[in-house]
């Protein structure tokens, strides 16, 4: 008979202990931190982010025609696709003062139910990346015609305001663009 020390049991658990010995540690678990993501964007001087379900694309200002009988801040239409999208300036509708090159500003587009509306902006940081913890839903000194858009804000150097395009989009006095 075989001896046991050479059975073809024991040379497997010998496998299996040498193998062990050898093995590479897996790496320390770290502990996961929780994050919240968004659109980030200026106007003027503020920092603004939005939630990456109400932007659905970001453009390149297009060629837009003029509309007329709307209030300054409508530029114009543009057809994007083959769908006509209204492009509006929302230094403008907010009152800020812009200064920013025309090669920075972008055009965040927003579909709402039935509105279709691209939002310029002074300038896109692209996904903004923030830690829940961060995140407070009160806002200090904040101007009151944001205030019915912001639902909080981040905090790292600077405030990330957490601006609703979609609470935008729906806003009778934001939706009455005829002089």
């Amino acid at each position: 008979m075989a001896d046991s020390q050479h059975s073809p049991f024991a040379m497997l658990v010998d496998i299996d202990r040498r193998c062990r010995e050898l093995a590479a540690n897996l790496p320390a678990q770290q502990e996961s931190v929780r994050t919240w993501s968004g659109i980030g964007f200026r106007l003027g001087g503020l920092l603004l982010v939005a939630p990456m379900g109400e932007v659905g694309e970001i453009l390149h200002e297009p060629g837009l025609t003029a509309l007329p009988g709307v209030k300054p801040w409508v530029k114009g239409v543009a057809n994007v696709r083959g769908r006509l999208l209204p492009v509006l300036d929302l230094c403008g509708y907010f009152g800020i003062d812009s200064n920013n090159p025309l090669k920075q500003r972008r055009v965040l587009v927003v579909e709402r139910g039935e509105v279709f509306v691209g939002l310029i902006v002074d300038e896109v940081f692209g996904m903004q990346h923030f830690p829940i913890t961060d995140y407070s839903e009160h806002v200090q000194s904040i101007a009151p015609e944001f205030r019915p858009f912001v639902h909080g804000q981040f905090q790292r150097k600077d405030s990330w305001l957490l601006f609703s395009p979609h609470s935008l989009a729906t806003n009778q006095s934001f939706l009455a663009v005829a002089v």
